[in-house]
């Protein structure tokens, strides 16, 4: 790769760190406070976790036999102290921020010294069995918890470095939403070059494939909009590399060459020379070429529009966090008591118990036809119509709700 000269600083909280002090950011000599291990009993092998080093820790359901609750054991395998202070830190500078997975206590074995982090247990179900139930709302929900959380983080001068669909528990019952897994993390200080061997593969942003090293939170926001390309598209991963270079090569058969030349040309990158035989000329694809029969359903104007200012070559270019909180694609984020229901429960009942509303309902609608159900957590129903309305619903009498171009469905026996 070719040595960069043009410098980056992030657009946002770029000098939180030089704010808040060593204290803060500093964790090299972390004093760790030890829980007792006795404490914590192993149930399963449930996965592991990565560090940029060939090793990996390991992740087990556990339970605490203290006070019988469930929690995750993280064995980290011998890496870095250093590495492992930096987690521990992080974690412990982010407790109590919406949607981080909370850390419990950080334990050692007496004979090995081997560390372990306890958390927060999250019923998550495997985001490839899971996502594909999703409907247009559970995306908006999800991703729109997802965005507080990154927003947090970075608020606090923290950029995750491997945000993907593994590290993001869902609680989908519950419609709880946790972001997991941050040994990768770092403190972001402006004009510090960072290790471009993070993130995995088919999230990565341009600017590590690059060997572009002064990177910012913008990097989590990349990894965020492959996350919710390949959900509104329905196809996983959205940007489907071999390696590392064929990675580039996919996202320029997405956003062009042109772009990505004006973009290394911006910050005097030189590609490595590896890319003169696999690079080729390729026009920037619409997004609209992506769409199907099968995934029509999710897309809409705010959607692609949404996407396109996070799927950036340039970093300075993509949407922060909270700027992405706040686009329009997100504007029904009030109605947090959503619910979606698909073809195979048309004509069944739903208890709705989750919701606020003691009774049941019954649910009708031709049988081929796709709908969303909206319920609201307050039971005014000149709130619920309000809302309705921003989503470009109209409700005539008896609850019969109607969206222009979709077919009409009606809701019986519920009480607003």
């Amino acid at each position: 790769m070719g040595r960069v000269t043009t410098t980056s600083v992030s657009r946002v909280y770029a000098d939180v760190n030089a704010k808040l002090g060593p204290s803060w950011h500093e964790y090299d000599n972390l004093q760790v406070q030890w829980g007792s291990q006795d404490h914590y009993e192993i149930v399963r092998k449930v996965g592991r976790g990565k560090y940029s080093e060939p090793t990996t820790s390991q992740v087990f359901e556990g339970v605490n036999i203290v006070n019988d609750e469930k929690c995750v054991i993280k064995v980290l395998k011998p890496v870095k102290k250093k590495k492992i202070k930096r987690e521990i830190k992080i974690l412990q500078n982010l407790a109590g921020g919406p949607n981080i997975v909370a850390l419990l206590d950080v334990v050692r074995d007496p004979s090995s010294k081997i560390p372990s982090l306890i958390t927060e247990a999250v019923r998550n179900i495997d985001f490839k069995v899971l996502y594909p139930r999703f409907g247009d709302l559970d995306v908006r929900f999800y991703m729109f918890e997802l965005l507080k959380a990154l927003d947090f983080c970075h608020s606090k001068g923290i950029m995750h470095r491997d945000v993907k669909p593994h590290n993001v528990m869902i609680d989908h019952e519950h419609r709880k939403l946790r972001l997991i897994d941050w040994g990768l993390a770092e403190f972001y200080h402006p004009r510090t070059q960072y290790n471009v061997r993070v993130a995995s593969r088919y999230f990565k942003g341009p600017e590590l494939l690059v060997d572009f090293q002064e990177y910012d939170y913008s990097l989590d926001m990349w990894s965020f909009g492959c996350m919710f390309a390949s959900m509104i598209f329905r196809k996983e991963p959205f940007f489907h590399g071999h390696d590392n270079y064929d990675q580039l090569v996919k996202i320029a058969k997405v956003l062009g060459t042109d772009e990505l030349y004006a973009y290394l040309n911006k910050y005097d990158i030189e590609l490595d020379a590896q890319y003169d035989e696999i690079l080729q000329r390729y026009p920037r694809r619409s997004w609209s070429r992506f769409i199907t029969t099968e995934n029509q359903r999710y897309i809409s104007n705010e959607a692609i529009d949404l996407l396109d200012n996070l799927l950036r070559y340039d970093h300075q270019e993509r949407l922060t966090a909270r700027e992405a909180q706040a686009h329009p694609y997100f504007k029904a984020r009030d109605l947090m008591s959503v619910f979606t229901i698909g073809t195979t429960l048309f004509g069944s009942k739903v208890d709705l118990k989750a919701f606020g509303l003691a009774s049941k309902i019954q649910f009708t609608s031709s049988p081929d036809s796709s709908a969303l159900l909206l319920l609201p957590y307050a039971g005014r129903r000149a709130n619920f119509q309000a809302y309705l309305a921003n989503w470009g619903y109209t409700v005539y009498k008896r609850l019969r709700i109607v969206k222009k171009y979709e077919r009409t469905f009606s809701l019986r026996g519920s009480r607003l």
